[in-house]
């Protein structure tokens, strides 16, 4: 029988190291996507010393094009089927739109959107082979306009549409496919965005350990989303009581605090 791997994508640090964590506690095997492979051949080693099944590491730019195929065949080299998938990967740059490097926000892109769709594609058979699933990390931003991080927030409504559209496609294949929506997690993402952490994320952050854990149960619950924490349940309640044009306004506003 060949053995099943859990995929994690940006599994350097952050959500995704704790993903890592998570997955390996619970008796799955995983195998480790990111750029920095020195941060992965450490995760893998602690993972290992804990006695869990050794990682397989797949230092990988999911920007490249080619991203895809470079896990693929490091995954039929290890001769492993992909059992779940975590696409977990992803960033966002703040700032207009207008205003910055437009190669670096087809990045975001190319990160947040294109390598999350083709690797939930790319390996559906063996998901639908083993009844697996489908983990990806959307954002609370995937509810709301984005003024600011424009690029970034868009890219999250998509993984939220893609993501629900997708479980309903699978579901009869036996395949289970779960959004986990986070609002501000301390991590490197502020850092790369360009921004500090501010008010929401002292009022609605949870850790990215709590995350990883809801993620998980979520998903293996068979979950459509996952709201980790408390307050950020409230958003999309609240998205239902005021116009959208209000909201945009809002968002812009909070935004320019920011700068």
């Amino acid at each position: 029988m060949t053995e099943v791997v859990t995929l994690i994508t940006g599994a350097s640090a952050g959500i995704g190291a704790e993903f890592a964590r998570v997955f390996a506690s619970n008796g799955h095997r995983v195998a480790l996507v990111a750029r920095r492979v020195d941060r992965l051949n450490k995760l893998a080693g602690e993972i290992a010393v804990a006695g869990r099944a050794a990682p397989i590491v797949i230092p990988c730019d999911l920007e490249q094009p080619d991203a895809g195929d470079k896990i693929a065949a490091a995954l039929d080299e290890a001769g492993v089927d992909v059992e779940f998938v975590v696409n977990n990967a992803g960033f966002g740059l703040f700032g207009n739109a207008i205003e910055m490097d437009r190669a670096a926000q087809l990045s975001i892109i190319a990160v947040n959107i294109r390598a999350l769709t083709e690797l939930s594609l790319r390996f559906s058979d063996s998901l639908i082979r083993h009844r697996g699933g489908i983990l990806n990390v959307g954002s609370i931003a995937g509810f709301l306009p984005g003024p600011g991080m424009a690029i970034y927030y868009a890219s999250k409504a998509y993984v939220l549409s893609f993501t629900e559209a997708l479980r309903q496609e699978l579901a009869p294949r036996g395949v289970r496919v779960t959004v986990v929506c986070p609002g501000p997690v301390p991590s490197e993402f502020q850092a790369r965005a360009g921004f500090s952490p501010g008010f929401d994320s002292a009022v609605l952050n949870v850790s990215a350990a709590d995350v990883a854990r809801e993620g998980y149960r979520g998903l293996m619950s068979n979950k459509r989303a996952v709201m980790p924490g408390v307050g950020i349940k409230i958003v999309p309640l609240l998205l239902r009581l005021f116009p959208r044009g209000f909201i945009l306004a809002a968002v812009g506003r909070f935004q320019l605090r920011k700068r």
